[in-house]
């Protein structure tokens, strides 16, 4: 007994020496995530560094993100926890130029973005780094030009805001409907790029479609792993007793969008064989279809999944997102709204709202509403961070240095609220902002206003979704008079995409 008794005082006087030793070495950080005396760092717990604060402020994490840099008083700064990769914010332009353009091909996705994210884009274009990523946005890029833009993506998203109209604003009108005009949004561009880019004839305006419960969830699961230990634990154990739950697993879930991009395929595949359609030999699909990958094999279904899961994100979530917000804004500010009422009614004539090509080249002219949106996307960029891995070692311009492997973030959500980047009035919606004294829009620089990316990878698709975005406002501004519902709060949901938690409630008004 005296001999155990010993040991375990032994084993004991350890432990305790140890842990002491740990508590010292790691006061304020994450276990083996030491803070770095050239960069600030948020101070946290001993061990756990700041993981406590970070799973709190969860359901706002950029907010928390922008209180960071504002308590710091930095534009640079690390967060330091244990069981993640060391991670090194930034919002200072120089530094996010350097990272996407000046050593562009030192910062990589990487694997470690790539198998936190691949449930949701596998291989695809936004998870792929080096010549697999270069070949894919080569084949997409060749469906962005002005004749597409002007004959046929302008007509289809005049057709599918009539869909709208009448499947879902006059009924709303007529029969004193609530709706969430968010989730409205999103069926919208779902079936918009749906046509664009697949050649298919979704119909989710008509009927909501259970993929886009599935899509969601999977991205909130994807934005969790990247903050939180032991998500794909805690989900692996929902998954097994998925049965006790009333929500789907994560595997359950992964099944659903599956079986929705394997469809789409799966019907292209047939519509190519009924029938030759030149504008479906034009299309994203038909493209990748049609191209070989690296190796030189035709793409797999597999490979094709990803590609349209990948293009879904682009073309439904950003744009939608953006259009929620941007109405959630001019109902904030009914002044600006009527500005915007006013420049619409200017320039969108009865004659031309079924002119395609007059209605291409209008759009074009309409300052303010462009101001209004690019005010949005400053405030409420669809993609509110990024994150990409450093292959080797580097300084930043602001003298930070970075070690090989080392993940860096950037916060586009950040960015548009930071005082020394736009101002003293940097929180505040100013879309007067973005017009010069001689009444023409403003050009940013994009390592500033980065919600379209930059560089190399810059969004292929800002151009249609900024024509989809003012053919939309323009339409059902000029048509309908929106009104939220009194005690309805509109909050940000933080997935991988910058979303409304419980959508955004109105009501509808015909405009005489």
């Amino acid at each position: 007994m005296s001999i155990d008794a010993g040991f375990i005082s032994i084993a004991a006087a350890v432990v305790v020496c140890f842990s002491a030793f740990l508590f010292y070495k790691y006061p304020d950080s994450g276990f083996l995530d030491p803070p770095r005396k050239s960069i600030p760092y948020k101070k946290g717990l001993p061990l756990l560094g700041n993981l406590v604060e970070t799973v709190i402020n969860i359901d706002r994490y950029y907010e928390y993100v922008c209180d960071i840099y504002e308590e710091l008083d930095t534009f640079t700064f690390r967060f330091t926890q244990p069981l993640i990769p060391s991670l090194t914010n930034t919002v200072d332009p120089k530094n996010v130029e350097h990272i996407l353009k000046t050593n562009f091909e030192n910062y990589e996705k990487g694997p470690y973005f790539n198998k936190l994210m691949y449930d949701l884009v596998g291989n695809g274009i936004f998870g792929t780094d080096g010549e697999v990523w270069r070949v894919q946005r080569k084949v997409a890029s060749r469906i962005f030009h002005v004749k597409n833009f002007r004959d046929k993506f302008t007509r289809v998203f005049l057709d599918q805001i009539n869909i709208a109209a009448m499947h879902v604003f006059d009924k709303a009108a007529e029969e004193n409907q609530v709706i969430d005009f968010h989730d409205i949004m999103l069926r919208f561009t779902m079936d918009s790029f749906a046509q664009i880019g697949f050649s298919v004839q979704l119909n989710s305006l008509i009927s909501r479609a259970e993929f886009a419960d599935s899509f969601d969830a999977l991205q909130m699961h994807a934005f969790r792993r990247f903050l939180i230990p032991f998500t794909d634990t805690i989900e692996r154990i929902k998954h097994y007793t998925h049965y006790w739950a009333e929500r789907k697993s994560i595997q359950q879930h992964v099944s659903t969008v599956n079986s929705f991009a394997y469809g789409i395929i799966q019907e292209r595949r047939k519509k190519d064989l009924l029938h030759h359609d030149e504008d479906s030999d034009s299309d994203l699909l038909h493209r990748f279809m049609t191209c070989k990958n690296v190796d030189g094999n035709y793409l797999s279904d597999t490979d094709l999944r990803d590609t349209v899961l990948n293009f879904i994100i682009a073309g439904r979530d950003t744009t939608a997102l953006a259009l929620s917000w941007t109405f959630y804004n001019l109902l904030m500010h009914p002044e600006i709204e009527e500005k915007v009422l006013q420049e619409v009614q200017h320039y969108i004539t009865d004659d031309i709202e079924s002119d395609p090509v007059r209605l291409y080249e209008t759009v074009q002219k309409m300052t303010y509403t462009h101001a209004v949106f690019y005010e949005v996307l400053r405030l409420y960029p669809s993609v509110p961070g990024e994150q990409k891995e450093a292959l080797n070692d580097d300084v930043w311009p602001d003298g930070t240095q970075i070690r090989k492997g080392d993940q860096i973030s950037w916060q586009p959500f950040v960015q548009g609220r930071i005082t020394g980047i736009w101002g003293a009035d940097a929180k505040e919606f100013k879309p007067q902002r973005w017009i010069s004294d001689e009444g023409s829009l403003i050009r940013v620089s994009p390592y500033q206003w980065t919600a379209f990316n930059a560089g190399p990878r810059v969004c292929l698709g800002q151009n249609l979704a900024t024509l989809e975005a003012i053919i939309a406002i323009s339409f059902m501004l000029k048509r309908y008079k929106f009104k939220r519902v009194e005690g309805h709060q509109v909050i940000i949901l933080n997935l991988i995409t910058l979303s409304m938690k419980d959508g955004m409630k109105i009501t509808v008004e015909k405009r005489q």
